[in-house]
């Protein structure tokens, strides 16, 4: 990617919202950065915290053959890890989330805006077309997906760590934390090792996010009258089943990006996605594409509709 690329997706996250009559328009454009900023971690804390349990039972199930349902996933865990167990791999995304979700609604929002010189408050006024809106949404998953890789591998490997609770003569487990693990995987692959599984992830991250923002406006549309604001009520069902649409598409390429952020551990190296989704359907079966869908389409309904309700909440109150 050249530089004058690179610029401009930087310009597209950083680019503060523009206000088209105030008295002093630098001070209320940083003022709007650190609104998006401080809503997008709200935002996002609140969805991880609520779907996180939810995500180690299905990267559980994308990455391993010991279990033989979700039920018996959660049972497991709880035995053998306590309720703790549930939360691994949770500091780094919490840690994390303010700058992977401005990344992703700071991008969706300039993206939108330069298509169409509409700002976040005029949108339901001057809607978008959808076109626009997937565009905005694909743009903002492709970026995404960058900044969001190295945290979600080093969140995947802590999920499956099984260590029992804490016994005194237990092995060590093989990571220590988030940071021992991002160390370690630096000294073992090298600084491009925290990118295992990028290309997977940008392969699930870009359209999804496109079909998540269209089917999000679409449902607010659909049940709102002309040119008026939604509802908390339409925000929620709106948001929820923008996440249930956006993971019915992105399962298969979850699981496959699960799998390639664990080879060498539990997994053997893949080549690459195809040489992933070959041998993953060869071993056993196209069903395989489909681990974790149902407990995707549960966690996704709250934890969406919590994010969308947060979001919108929050700018307009700051608005």
């Amino acid at each position: 990617m050249q530089r004058g690329q690179l610029e401009f997706l930087w310009s597209l996250v950083v680019r503060p919202w523009p206000v088209f009559s105030c008295p002093n328009p630098s001070f209320l454009s940083q003022v709007q950065g650190a609104l998006l900023i401080a809503s997008s971690y709200h935002t996002g804390a609140l969805g991880l915290v609520l779907g996180h349990p939810f995500d180690t039972v299905k990267v559980r199930l994308q990455t391993q053959t010991t279990y033989q349902g979700i039920i018996d996933c959660m049972v497991k865990t709880y035995r053998h890890e306590s309720l703790l167990g549930f939360f691994k791999g949770m500091s780094f995304p919490i840690a994390s989330i303010a700058v992977v979700n401005s990344v992703l609604f700071g991008v969706y929002s300039n993206t939108l805006l330069a298509l169409t010189a509409t700002s976040h408050q005029e949108r339901w006024a001057q809607p978008p077309s959808y076109t626009h809106v997937f565009i905005a949404g694909c743009t903002g998953g492709f970026v995404q997906a960058y900044c969001l890789a190295p945290f979600d591998l080093i969140k995947v490997r802590l999920q499956n760590q099984m260590e029992p609770r804490a016994r005194p003569g237990s092995p060590p487990p093989r990571y220590r934390g988030p940071v021992h693990c991002a160390v370690s995987i630096c000294r073992e692959d090298g600084p491009w090792g925290l990118f295992r599984g990028a290309w997977a992830l940008t392969l699930r991250d870009t359209p999804t996010l496109g079909i998540y923002f269209v089917t999000y406006e679409w449902l607010c549309r659909q049940s709102t009258p002309d040119r008026q604001n939604p509802g908390a009520a339409t925000v929620l069902v709106a948001g929820g089943f923008a996440g249930i649409a956006s993971w019915a598409v992105a399962t298969p390429l979850d699981v496959i990006k699960s799998r390639m952020q664990m080879g060498g551990l539990k997994h053997r190296v893949y080549r690459g996605v195809l040489d992933c989704m070959v041998s993953s359907a060869r071993q056993e079966g196209l069903g395989v594409f489909f681990r974790g869908l149902t407990i995707n389409s549960a966690r996704a309904f709250p934890v969406n509709a919590v994010t969308f309700l947060t979001y919108e909440y929050l700018l307009s109150s700051w608005g």
